[in-house]
């Protein structure tokens, strides 16, 4: 687990769980992290290792400690950053991104459960094209290049074994996602998130990778800040 400050000064503190594969050195998870900090946040950002062979001790434990010696934060998640995120306490606000409560169809529950058994850490299961069509046209050679093509079964298994075990997700929590994202199914979010606690974009995977990410902008910052409050009123952004 690689974890790094930005901004030290900042006025708030934010945590940033990012998704599965992506590093601080990409891009656009700089832009990001980016706009996090020009709006004054203190960001915590945790990369998560992606070889794993159980959930909590290696994703949840190093962060849910982490976040203990925080007075107040505000949550910041992003895919599998998401499914870690709804595991920990504390946060004033949560914000999920493209949240991975579940393997989208292209990953059919029997072979995933099947595949899940095979008592092996080693990562031989190819994950299939995690493109720009995938993630969203602004992702970059660099990031789709150092981006892992494998998966492990104990991975499955323990990913699987979250996703079966989610909380409650938070009443106030807004989720960003788009409707033609092939990493994630949708259904978990439609069953735990209120529809007008939900703003869709047009891309992929990644809203930070959207074509026209920078219109999200203030919607996602006052989210962040605000909660559900900010969303809720909005008027209708065509996605």
């Amino acid at each position: 687990m690689r974890h790094r400050i930005f901004n030290e000064d900042g006025d708030e503190e934010l945590v940033f769980v990012m998704g599965w594969g992506n590093r601080w050195t990409h891009e656009n998870v700089s832009w990001l992290i980016g706009q996090l900090t020009g709006a004054d946040y203190r960001v915590h950002a945790f990369e998560l290792p992606t070889n794993i062979d159980d959930f909590k001790a290696d994703w949840l434990e190093p962060i849910a400690e982490y976040v203990r010696d925080l007075d107040e934060y505000q949550l910041l998640g992003h895919s599998a950053g998401s499914l870690v995120g709804q595991a920990l306490d504390g946060a004033d606000n949560h914000v999920y991104l493209s949240p991975w409560w579940g393997y989208s169809d292209a990953y059919p529950g029997p072979i995933l459960d099947a595949v899940s058994t095979i008592p092996t850490t080693f990562p031989w299961v190819p994950l299939g094209d995690l493109d720009r069509d995938a993630l969203g046209p602004r992702a970059t050679d660099h990031q789709i290049e150092t981006t892992p093509s494998w998966i492990s079964p104990a991975f499955i298994r323990e990913t699987r074994r979250a996703q079966r075990e989610l909380l409650t997700i938070d009443h106030d929590a807004v989720v960003f996602c788009s409707l033609r994202d092939p990493v994630v199914s949708l259904r978990p979010i439609g069953e735990r998130v209120p529809a007008e606690h939900v703003v869709l974009y047009d891309g992929g995977h990644e809203l930070f990778s959207a074509a026209d990410r920078d219109r999200y902008v203030d919607l996602l910052l006052a989210a962040i800040e605000e909660g559900s409050d900010a969303v809720e009123e909005r008027p209708t952004v065509p996605a």
